[in-house]
C-alpha cells in the first residue's frame, strides 16, 4: 500500500457520513451495510475495496449506496475504489449501532427489539410517546423492511424497522 494513502480509521469516519438513500438519518455505517475496508496493490496502485452487505438481497437503495460511497471517497482523493457486495451472511438488524437505533427513535421509527427467549412476543415502543400501547397496523411500511405501526396513547403512526 502507498505510505499516502488514508488510514482505514480515517475512512470509516468518512463513511459514516454517507446516509441510507431511504432513512436519510442514519450512516450506512451505523445501519452496519458497510462491513469492511481493506487496500490493496493493483498495478501499482492502492485500491481501497469496500464490503457491503444490503439490508435485503433486494433492497433498490443498493446501487444508490455504492455511488454515494464512491462519491464521498472521491471527495477525500480516493478514486480506485472497488465495491464488493456479500450476501452471505445476511444483514440483521444486530448489526445496527446503538447510535444507528438512537437516530431512527429521534426520527420516528422504532428501531427493531429482539424477543427475549421467554417471551412470545414483545410490545414495540412508540418513538414518538414512549408507550407500548401500541398496535401493528400492515406487516409493511414505507419501506419492505419496516411495519407500519399506530400509537393507541398519542394517536400517531410510524414505521417499526423488522427484526431479522
Amino acid at each position: 500500500m502507498n505510505t499516502t494513502s488514508p488510514a482505514l480509521a480515517q475512512i470509516w469516519s468518512w463513511l459514516e457520513e454517507v446516509v441510507d438513500p431511504e432513512i436519510p438519518v442514519v450512516s450506512v455505517v451505523d445501519l452496519g451495510i458497510v462491513r469492511g475496508l481493506s487496500w490493496c496493490e493493483d498495478q501499482g496502485e492502492p485500491k481501497l475495496t469496500i464490503t457491503i452487505t444490503p439490508t435485503y438481497s433486494g433492497c433498490p437503495a443498493t446501487a444508490v449506496i455504492k455511488q454515494d460511497i464512491v462519491t464521498a471517497l472521491s471527495e477525500h482523493g480516493i478514486t480506485h475504489v472497488q465495491i464488493e457486495t456479500r450476501l452471505a451472511p445476511a444483514w440483521t438488524t444486530d448489526w445496527l449501532s446503538e447510535k444507528g437505533k438512537r437516530c431512527l427513535r429521534e426520527y420516528g421509527i422504532a428501531p427493531p427489539q429482539r424477543l427475549g427467549l421467554d417471551s412470545e412476543e414483545t410490545l414495540t415502543e412508540c418513538p414518538r410517546c414512549g408507550s407500548k400501547n401500541t398496535r401493528m397496523v400492515s406487516q409493511f411500511g414505507s419501506t419492505p423492511c419496516k411495519a407500519f405501526y399506530v400509537c393507541d396513547a398519542c394517536c400517531e403512526p410510524f414505521d417499526h424497522f423488522k427484526c431479522h
